[in-house]
C-alpha cells in the first residue's frame, strides 16, 4: 500500500487521490519475499546435504577403514597359517630327516655289527681250520711214524732210523714251503706236488711194509698208508683255501652267484633291448601312418584348391618349381594368394571384402540411425491428434476468441520505489549510490 502524498496547486495544497491497490509491488514483494525462502530453504537443503555427505562420507571411511582392519586382520591370520605350516613342514622334514638318519646309523650299525659278527666267525672257523688240519697232520705222523720205524729198523744198518724222519718230515717241510708262498704270494703248485709225491712215497713205504712184514700187519700198514696221505691232504686243503682267500680268487658259491646276477643282467638288458626295438618299429609305424594320411590329405587339398582357385592354383605351382618344394606348402599357397588377389588372408577376394564393407555399413545404419514415422518408439507411445478445423473458434478464452480489449488507465502506475528497483535489477552491475537514491 503507499501514502497519499499532497499536491500543490497554485500555492495550495491539494488532496491526493485515494491510494490505490499495486500489485505489482505487491508480486515482487511476494517475489523477494519467496526468493529470500527459496535462498534460505536453499541454504538449509545445501546445509543438511552438506552434513548428510559428511556423515556418508564419514561412515563411508569407517566402512572402508573396518575393511582394511579386516583384510589386514585376514592376511595376518593367513600369513601366520602360511609360517605356522612353514615352521609345521620344517618341522615334519627336520623329524623325517632325523629317522632318516637315525634308521641309516641303526642300519649301519647293524651292518657293521653284521660284518664284526662275520669276521669274528670267520677268523674263528679260520683258526679252527688250521689247528683241525694241523691237528690231523700230527695225528697222522703219530700213527705212520712207528709203523715206519719198524719197517726200516736193524740192528746191522741202525742209520735207517731216520728214514722215518726223512719220508713223513719231506711232506710236513714241503707244506711250511707252501704256506710260505701263499703268505709271499708266489706259486704254491711245485710244493703241493712236492707234498703229494712225498705222501705217496710215505704211503706206499708202509703198505708194502704192511703187506711183507709179518711184524707189521696189512692193518698197521693200510692205516700207516692212510695217515701218511690224510695229513698231508688236508693241510694243503687249508693251504689252498688261505692262498685263494689271499688271491681274491671267488669260491664256487662266489662264482655262482656271480653267474647268477650276469645271466640276470643279460635278461635285463635283453628285455630292455626288446622294448626298445618293439618302440622302435611302433615309432617308425606311426611314422608311416602319419606320412601316409599327410600325403592323402595334401592331395585331397591340392585337388581341391586346383578345382575351386586355378588361376591361384599356377602361381603356385610356379612358386613352388622355383623354390624346389616336393608339393605346394602353406606358405607357398599364402604367398600365391597374396599375388593375385592382394591380401594376406587366404580365402578373401576383393568381392567377398567389398559385400563384407556394405553389409558392415548396412548394419551400422540400421543400429545407428534413428527411426521416424509410425515405427518410431517415440511416436508410437502418443495418441494420434486429430485434425483441428481451422473454422472453430478459439477455445482459449471464453470471449468466442476475440482478445480483450486493452485502454489507458486499467493498469496502476507504477511507483516511484518500484520503479527504482526494477531499474536495478534490470541494470547489468548495480550502481554505486543505489543505496543513497533508495535512502532519497
Amino acid at each position: 500500500m503507499t501514502t497519499s502524498v499532497e499536491k500543490q496547486v497554485n500555492g495550495t495544497p491539494v488532496p491526493a487521490a485515494e491510494p490505490r491497490f499495486d500489485p505489482r509491488a505487491l508480486a515482487e514483494a511476494e517475489a523477494i519475499r519467496k526468493r529470500a525462502n527459496a535462498e534460505a530453504e536453499a541454504l538449509r537443503i545445501e546445509a543438511e546435504g552438506k552434513a548428510e555427505a559428511e556423515k556418508i562420507k564419514a561412515a563411508e571411511e569407517a566402512e572402508k577403514q573396518r575393511l582394511a582392519n579386516e583384510r589386514a586382520r585376514m592376511k595376518l591370520e593367513k600369513d601366520q597359517a602360511a609360517h605356522d605350516a612353514y615352521l609345521a613342514e620344517k618341522a615334519e622334514k627336520a623329524a623325517k630327516a632325523k629317522a632318516a638318519a637315525e634308521k641309516a646309523e641303526k642300519a649301519a650299525e647293524e651292518e657293521s655289527e653284521q660284518e664284526a659278527a662275520q669276521e669274528a666267525e670267520q677268523r674263528r672257523s679260520e683258526s679252527l681250520w688250521k689247528w683241525g688240519a694241523r691237528s690231523i697232520y700230527l695225528v697222522g705222523l703219530v700213527i705212520a711214524a712207528p709203523v715206519q720205524f719198524v719197517a726200516f729198523w736193524d740192528r746191522e744198518r741202525p742209520f735207517l732210523v731216520a728214514a722215518p724222519a726223512l719220508l713223513e718230515g719231506l711232506a710236513l717241510v714241503l707244506a711250511a714251503g707252501a704256506a710260505w708262498a701263499v703268505a709271499h704270494r708266489r706259486d704254491v703248485l711245485p710244493y703241493r706236488i712236492g707234498i703229494m709225491l712225498g705222501a705217496l712215497l710215505a704211503a706206499g713205504i708202509n703198505m708194502w711194509h704192511g703187506l711183507k712184514d709179518p711184524a707189521i700187519g696189512i692193518n698197521a700198514g693200510l692205516i700207516g698208508a692212510i695217515a701218511s696221505l690224510g695229513g698231508p691232504i688236508v693241510l694243503m686243503a687249508y693251504e689252498h683255501g688261505i692262498a685263494q682267500k689271499a688271491d681274491g680268487i671267488p669260491s664256487w658259491r662266489e662264482k655262482r652267484a656271480a653267474d647268477k646276477a650276469a645271466e640276470e643282467k643279460v635278461a635285463a638288458e635283453e628285455s630292455a633291448r626288446a622294448e626298445k626295438a618293439a618302440a622302435a618299429q611302433k615309432a617308425a609305424a606311426d611314422k608311416k601312418a602319419a606320412e601316409e594320411r599327410a600325403e592323402v590329405e595334401q592331395k585331397r587339398r591340392d585337388e581341391d584348391r586346383q578345382t575351386h582357385h586355378p588361376n591361384v592354383w599356377e602361381v603356385a605351382e610356379a612358386l613352388r618349381s622355383a623354390r624346389g618344394s616336393q608339393f605346394v606348402t602353406e606358405q607357398i599357397w599364402g604367398d600365391a594368394w597374396h599375388l593375385v588377389h592382394g591380401t594376406r588372408k587366404v580365402g578373401i577376394t576383393a568381392e567377398i571384402e567389398a559385400d563384407a564393407k556394405a553389409a558392415e555399413t548396412r548394419m551400422k545404419t540400421a543400429t545407428e540411425t534413428p527411426v521416424f514415422g509410425p515405427l518410431s518408439l517415440l511416436e508410437s507411445q502418443k495418441g494420434p491428434r486429430t485434425k483441428r478445423d481451422p473454422n472453430a473458434p478459439d477455445g482459449r478464452r471464453s470471449n468466442g476468441g476475440t482478445p480483450p480489449l486493452r485502454r489507458p488507465g486499467d493498469t496502476q502506475p507504477y511507483t516511484e520505489a518500484a520503479k527504482k528497483q526494477a531499474a536495478l535489477e534490470q541494470a547489468p552491475t548495480a550502481p554505486k549510490n543505489a543505496v543513497r537514491g533508495d535512502a532519497n
